[in-house]
Formats: structure tokens, sequence, C-alpha cells
């Protein structure tokens, strides 16, 4: 019993300080994300062509209200929308009194930025290219500082509206508009 009570108290304190920390393994619907269809938001720019409309044909951001403005039919709902249903959204909206069978494709023309801070070389936005793993980001902002936790970050995601952050190693892929955290390591 005497060699119980200090196992029990460096238990404890183990477990206070785990939870201190805030932060838990990731949920499945932070990884579940990563296999979904795109969907836009703010900072997304969107290469629009109607076919045989070359005055319509353009790159178009999306807002920070989530909007298109697009030629005719005004603003046009992306946040949180497909390419596809972006495609059907657009061509239903040029049907109602300007063309009458419009053909129109939609594309990502530039993604929404990447945030990188911490313990990086040089921390801010940088470009997301598809296929960018943490390791790439963090290349991106100068690599790992000499204090850097090298093993894992934390990632905070936007997933259906709810903001989530999750601790994954350096070696999982992001999504557009991920924020990375690079901790410092503690010894």
């Amino acid at each position: 019993m005497k060699h119980a009570i200090p196992f029990l108290l460096a238990l404890a304190g183990s477990l206070a300080l785990a939870g201190c920390t805030g932060y838990r393994p990731p949920p499945p619907a932070f990884h579940e994300a990563l296999h979904q269809p795109y969907v836009m938001d703010a900072g997304d720019r969107l290469r629009i062509t109607v076919f045989g409309q070359a005055d319509l044909t353009n790159t178009y951001n999306v807002d920070q209200a989530g909007y298109i403005a697009f030629p005719l039919i005004g603003s046009v709902p992306a946040r949180g929308l497909t390419a596809k249903q972006i495609e059907q959204k657009v061509a239903q909206m040029l049907r109602e009194g300007y063309l009458r069978d419009p053909d129109v494709t939609v594309e990502v023309d530039r993604y929404r930025p990447v945030f990188i801070m911490g313990e990086v070389g040089a921390p801010g936005q940088y470009s997301y290219v598809p296929g960018m793993t943490v390791q790439k980001a963090v290349a991106a902002a100068g690599g790992f500082t000499p204090r850097a936790n090298q093993a894992n970050v934390d990632v905070t995601r936007a997933i259906n509206g709810e903001v989530i952050t999750g601790r994954v190693v350096i070696s999982d892929p992001l999504l557009p508009g991920d924020t990375v955290y690079v901790r410092e390591r503690l010894f």
C-alpha cells in the first residue's frame, strides 16, 4: 500500500497535466474531411466557363461573405458548395431570363491559403497546393526552428461550420484554409 500512493499521485499528476493541454487526438471527422469533395469558402478563386459566352467566362473570387459577383445574375452563393453545385446554381440563374441552355463549368483556379504559426522560420500565410502535407507547409515557412517539436503539430480546420483542432504527425495532408501551429519542444 505504501508504494501505491506515490504511483497514484504520479498518475493523477500526469493525467492533470495531460488535461491542461486542451488537445486530444483529432476526431474521425477531421481525417474524413480529406476524402470529401472540396467545398468553397472565402479566399478561393474560381475559373467559371460559360461555353459560347466569352464575356461571362472569367475568374471570380469568393468574397468574405461567401458569394461570387457574377455578371448578369449578381451574387451567387459559393460558401460550402462544391464546384458541381456552383455549376448547377450558375446555370439555373442564367436560365432565368438570360440564356436558353447554358453550359457552365467551374474549377478552382487558386485555393484559399494555409497559415503556419509557431516555431517556424517565417510564420505567415502561404499558398495551398494540392497534395500539401504539414511537412511541406513547414518547409515553405522556412522550416522548423531549433526549439520546434518536429514530431507532431496542431492543425485547426473548419469542418461543417465547426472549428476543430487536432494534433497530427507532420506527414498528414492539409486542406485549404488550415492553420498549422508548431509547438515548442519541452526538452
